[in-house]
This record gives C-alpha cells, sequence and structure tokens, in this order.
C-alpha cells in the first residue's frame, strides 16, 4: 500500500485513511448502511442498467462474477436483485477493506451474505476453478482519468479510490478469460466516449447518462479473441 493511505479501525469498520486529506473520513465499505445500501436495498430490475445488461430479467437468480470488485457497490445491487455475486479483486488495500465488509454483513444480513462472497484475487488468471458454474462476468476496469471537468465530479471518497488503484493498464487483457468463465454472457462497464474492451464489438449494449453496458454473448463467441 501506499504510504499516502494506511488502514485503521473507525467505529464503523475498518477504513482507508488519506493522510494528504485528514479532513476526509476514512472510506469504510458497508453493505448494509448508507447510501449505496439504499440505493440496492431498493433497486428494480426494470430500473438498473446494470442489471438489464446482466440479463437478469431473463436469467432467475444468477451466479455473476465481479471480475474488477473495487468498492463493491455493482456488485451489491446485483446480489440484492437476487443474484449470487463472486467478488474478486487483485489491490490488497480493497481487498481488506471488502473482507472486513463481508464479514460485518454476516452478522448483520446472513440471507444477504449468502450471495455476496470474496471469490478472490486471481480469478481471471485461468486457473481459477468457480464454485458452480458462472452465467456472467462483469468487468468495470479503472478508466483513465479523463478531464478537469469530470474529476471535480467525482465524489471525494471515489477520489480516494481512484488515487489508491489507479488506471486498470491491462484491463484489454481481461476480455478473453472473462469469456472462458462465463456461461452466458460478458458484460463490461464502460463511459459512453470509451473505446470498446480489446477492440472487440459487442453484440449488444445497454446505456445509461454516463456510461454504457457493452455485452459479449457466448451464442456469439467463435474462438479466442
Amino acid at each position: 500500500m501506499s504510504s499516502e493511505f494506511s488502514l485503521v479501525e473507525t467505529e464503523h469498520g475498518l477504513g482507508l485513511q488519506w493522510h494528504a486529506h485528514p479532513e476526509m473520513h476514512p472510506l469504510v465499505i458497508d453493505f448494509c448502511e448508507g447510501a449505496n445500501a439504499y440505493r440496492a436495498l431498493h433497486a428494480q430490475v426494470k430500473d438498473e442498467a446494470i442489471a438489464r445488461a446482466c440479463g437478469m430479467a431473463k436469467l432467475k437468480h444468477p451466479h455473476i462474477l465481479d471480475g474488477t470488485a473495487g468498492l463493491g457497490r455493482d456488485a451489491l445491487v446485483l446480489a440484492r436483485l437476487g443474484a449470487t455475486v463472486g467478488l474478486n479483486e487483485r489491490q490488497a488495500t480493497v481487498q481488506a477493506l471488502l473482507k472486513d465488509a463481508l464479514q460485518r454483513l454476516q452478522r448483520d444480513d446472513p440471507k444477504l451474505a449468502e450471495r455476496l462472497y470474496f471469490a478472490g484475487d486471481h480469478c481471471l488468471s485461468g486457473d481459477y476453478q468457480p464454485r458452480q458454474p458462472i452465467d456472467v462476468v462483469y468487468l468495470d476496469p479503472m478508466y483513465p482519468k479523463g478531464d478537469r471537468k469530470h474529476k471535480a465530479a467525482v465524489k471525494k471518497d471515489m477520489q480516494m479510490f481512484q488515487h489508491l488503484v489507479g488506471a486498470d493498464l491491462d484491463a484489454d487483457a481481461l476480455l478473453e478469460p472473462a469469456r472462458a468463465l462465463a456461461q452466458h454472457r460478458v458484460v463490461v462497464k464502460r463511459p459512453n466516449h470509451a473505446e470498446f474492451l480489446a477492440g472487440v464489438e459487442p453484440d449488444a449494449q445497454v446505456k445509461s447518462k454516463k456510461h454504457r453496458f457493452d455485452i459479449y454473448l457466448r451464442a456469439s463467441w467463435h474462438g479466442p479473441l
């Protein structure tokens, strides 16, 4: 972990402290409380672009691998909507935050905890053996930082997260192993202006105001990329 950050115990759980900004509260992942938890609790498939992209209108209780879990916010929405979601996260500090949040979830909402679990840090490395077949692999790689106006619009907790993690410079390499795992589809979240992951045109898209979800259906796959 960068010397700019440290993990600290808070009254709400394990938190990430950014030393350059002592005025900011430590970043704590909470799957039961706060704005993100509230949004997930009240989510409906028809209103959530990510859920429609993942095929949740047709797939009943799918098993989804979130290949770039980050703070787990998208995974929480999918789990609240009935999916079982495995979290794959490579960054060790973020792993620690996720695992702490999952432990608290076991205590506070055991039923939800059954649908949200830490899958590992190398699930897209080629030798991962999932505990059950994976219907959908979801990818939301960190995109290179945008212009100043865009940065100013990013909430403080995401500023902290983005500064810690940085861009996923190997994002293009995630698509092929994701396709190898997914039984039904791969879904890639991208900014609306971004190029396709690995330059591969998707079979379909679901668009929202700021992002789009590129959908790669297994039925259209013809060998490796």
